[in-house]
């Protein structure tokens, strides 16, 4: 897969699209339980990766020469993005985990 050696900072369409995601997946909640969400999400995210990368490649052979890249890189990508969720938790714990001033998500 074709992919950035840097990566740029995002931009606020960013943090838009993952608001918005965000706030459906807590609206989801109010019917489901949350890990059950959560793997609707992870399943999402792996169907719709999957699909970005078929959408750019010419044919199966193709995609299947850039699967295992493409595996590589999205895995990587998310525990980056996990860790960093986690150490901001970790740090803010106190400050995310009162109820009135709790961030979604």
């Amino acid at each position: 897969m074709n992919t950035p050696t840097t990566k740029p900072a995002p931009g606020p369409e960013f943090w838009e699209r993952a608001d918005q995601i965000i706030a459906l997946a807590n609206e989801q909640c109010e019917h489901s339980r949350g890990n059950e969400v959560a793997t609707s999400l992870l399943y999402a995210a792996a169907r719709f990766n999957a699909f970005l990368v078929a959408s750019k490649s010419n044919d199966v052979a193709k995609m299947q020469e850039e699967k295992e890249g493409a595996v590589a890189f999205f895995t990587e990508q998310y525990k980056r993005m996990l860790t960093d969720n986690f150490n901001d938790y970790i740090t803010n714990f106190d400050k995310y985990t009162q109820p009135s001033s709790a961030p979604e998500g």
